[in-house]
């Protein structure tokens, strides 16, 4: 770091520092965890079949994905060294993308295993105090949400330290290796859980007449490792790339500000350390100061605690540090983009709002009416929040109208502080499975009435939350596109040698480039709800098949749990890489076609139309959800009644929208402009067409054109 002030050099290393008390602070919380009692042995056998299901998932996918990884690797080190980078930047972005694809990995597989740890931990805490209860289904999910700051900010640190101004280039190979994972991990997981899920509910609850839970059911287990292998390890991966891509815009952007000063490139890294700071504090004070205090009143307590902690940490570093006070206010708004998040999504998906109300009294006249009211809700609400998003935006227009070089600075600044609190918002979204599988456990057992009562209200909040952290990773998705996509347009300068760069939409290519863009979220929807629909036939044959068993509906018989985890299992892999080639391949198709201005067209409609249809399933899904829950609780004549056998059908349908289709969508957006970002300098270097671009771009449509072939073929019933 040559030409570094001592306060910069100290500020590093503290930086460094910080990112290692976040782990060790992960580390203390596990320690308490395990500490923990665990439950009967009943309990125990059954957290046992999860934690074992989850991981012959994870280990599973580990190996579809491996070469995927390996190739990949040499392609990051062929993108920088034939654009002239140098062999250095070459070696190290290749290593970045390792480190980022490892990273990633493991906050989804150690965050994941403390949740299956957790699970029956809180639901023997459950049958003494909703407080205990609370605390270790919280803690639990912190642990993940640490490990994502501490290791997001570690690599990313340890990046700049190396390469210093050179850093950005590097960090895109940081950056894509997390993102890379997390499409796999969220498409994977997503199928997982929601063909389990539609699977057991569909013959369970209407055709049998059963509870959710019941240990009857042969897709019980599978249900329950899904909800691990979808929330925890999906979306901690999901937002664990957002905090990496986030970092990586802004520091580019920082770089070209004009003249170069180390401290646009820092701040970024101080306010994420404050961050990490703010999350161990606010995440450690979330308790319930009394046995009927509401829990998501405490959970957003302690958010509350954090962001006032990150705000006055802004204020000072920028205005002692930088100098700039606007840096803090367009951080800031990031944190006040995230808080609206919340709250808009808790209107549209929480028990005790309007939307949700509507939707379970439309139950009363049948399925149809629940979904269209469901539907309508979730239309609405993608509205707010792009609205939402469009003025998160303009406040970077505004703060920074006298410079008009740092608006989209401002942007990524934005993104910054929106996933500055990534700590609280992953604990959030775990503490959903976690619950879930504790009131599942629960159910499993025939634990007493009290405490099931405790694990239901938990499992109720839990859907809540991770609906609100669903709304900040699509959130956080849009906002790091568009700091990408500043960082396109000023790659392209630079390689170019051009003043200024405009997606022109009167150009006929850029045109073209944007309708492609637009279609390709709905094409990737398409592969993955199909392929939700693919699986949930299979299992859902399998578990009538069970049923037929004698003995089985008396309770003599067990059913055979492990066939229908393997059967998810199997059929969740072998949808990963047609959906993967779809995001990685789709932008070079574009790019050498049509050209870099094409390209920027592309992107612009993947981001837009990525974000309304993202919002939309997350949201629909949730609210068809909590409308059901409320109905099981005992409205309009609760379990087995004809509302509550229309909620189900409505929560079947939004589980592939809210769990997988919609939640994969924010690593897609994310993949493809950072591969954009990767391939422009060759897209512009390689402006002639030779034989060699015109045989890459037949190899790559047909790759595409049998991935979209595959995703059509029909279930099939030996599968597994």
């Amino acid at each position: 770091m040559s030409g570094a002030l001592p306060f910069e050099v100290g500020a590093m290393w503290s930086i460094l520092g910080v990112a290692i008390a976040g782990l060790l602070y992960a580390v203390f919380l596990s320690r308490q965890i395990l500490r923990a009692d665990a439950g009967n042995q009943e309990m125990q056998a059954v957290s046992n079949s999860i934690r074992e299901g989850a991981g012959a998932y994870l280990n599973r996918q580990l190996r579809t994905i491996v070469v995927f990884i390996g190739i990949l690797t040499v392609a990051l080190y062929m993108t920088a060294a034939l654009a002239g980078s140098g062999w250095q930047i070459a070696v190290g972005r290749a290593a970045a993308f390792l480190m980022g694809s490892i990273f990633s990995l493991t906050v989804g597989q150690i965050g994941m295993r403390m949740a299956v740890i957790g699970n029956v931990r809180v639901a023997s805490a459950a049958q003494r105090s909703f407080g205990e209860a609370l605390k270790i289904a919280y803690r639990s999910g912190t642990i993940t949400g640490m490990l994502t700051d501490g290791l997001g900010l570690l690599g990313g640190t340890i990046i700049f330290i190396i390469y210093g101004k050179f850093a950005p280039e590097v960090l895109l190979g940081f950056g894509f290796g997390g993102t890379l994972i997390a499409l796999f991990m969220r498409v994977g997981g997503g199928i997982y859980t929601k063909a389990a899920d539609v699977g057991a509910d569909l013959v369970g609850k209407i055709e049998q007449n059963i509870p959710e839970d019941d240990p009857r059911n042969a897709a019980v287990v599978a249900d329950l490792v899904g909800d691990n292998v979808g929330d925890c390890a999906g979306m901690a991966a999901d937002i664990f790339e957002s905090y990496e891509v986030t970092i990586v815009s802004a520091m580019i952007l920082g770089l070209a500000i004009h003249p170069f000063n180390l401290k646009w490139i820092l701040f970024p890294l101080l306010v994420r350390a404050i961050g990490v700071i703010s999350s161990i504090i606010g995440t450690y004070y979330v308790r319930a100061f009394n046995e009927k205090e509401n829990a998501f009143k405490s959970i957003k307590r302690g958010f509350n605690l954090s962001a006032s902690t990150s705000i006055i940490g802004f204020v000072l570093i920028a205005w002692f540090y930088v100098h700039d006070i606007r840096l803090a206010i367009a951080t800031f708004a990031g944190i006040m983009l995230a808080i609206v998040t919340n709250y808009l999504t808790e209107y549209f998906t929480g028990t005790e709002k309007a939307p949700v109300k509507e939707i379970a009294k439309s139950s009363q006249s049948g399925a149809a009416t629940l979904l269209l009211s469901g539907l309508a809700s979730g239309m609405e609400s993608s509205v707010w929040a792009i609205i939402v998003i469009a003025f998160a935006i303009l406040a970077s227009v505004l703060i920074f109208h006298n410079t008009p070089s740092m608006i989209l600075y401002g942007v990524a600044l934005c993104g910054i502080g929106q996933l500055t609190l990534t700590g609280n918002n992953i604990a959030m979204d775990a503490f959903g499975p976690i619950a879930d599988n504790a009131n599942g456990i629960g159910e499993m057992t025939h634990m007493d009435k009290k405490s099931r009562q405790i694990m239901a209200d938990l499992d109720a909040v839990g859907n809540t939350t991770k609906a609100v952290t669903k709304g900040i990773a699509i959130g956080s998705a849009v906002i790091a596109a568009v700091s990408l996509f500043g960082a396109f347009g000023d790659t392209i300068k630079v390689v170019t040698g051009v003043k200024d760069f405009f997606v022109d939409v009167s150009n006929p290519y850029v045109f073209v480039g944007f309708l492609i863009g637009g279609a390709i979220p709905f094409l990737f929807s398409s592969m993955t709800i199909r392929a939700v629909g693919r699986a949930a036939y299979l299992i859902v044959n399998e578990v009538r098949r069970q049923f037929k068993i004698p003995g089985l509906m008396e309770g003599k018989v067990k059913p055979d749990y492990a066939k229908a985890v393997e059967m998810c299992t199997t059929a969740a892999q072998r949808e990963l890489l047609g959906v993967g080639a779809l995001a990685v391949l789709s932008p070079i198709i574009v790019g050498f076609i049509f050209k870099e201005a094409a390209l920027g067209g592309f992107l612009a409609g993947v981001i837009l139309v990525g974000q309304l249809m993202a919002v939309f399933m997350a949201n629909t899904g949730g609210a068809w959800d909590n409308a059901k829950k409320t109905i099981e609780d005992g409205l309009y004549g609760g379990k087995g009644s004809d509302a509550h056998k229309a909620s189900v059908i409505g929560d079947t349908v939004g589980d592939p929208l809210k769990d997988t289709a919609g939640p994969a969508l924010n690593p897609m957006i994310k993949v493809i402009n950072m591969v954009s970002l990767l391939i422009v300098p060759l897209i512009i270097s390689f402006k002639k067409w030779s034989p060699f671009i015109v045989i890459m771009i037949v190899v790559l449509l047909a790759i595409v054109g049998f991935a979209i072939w595959y995703s059509k073929r029909e279930a099939n019933p030996k599968i597994g």
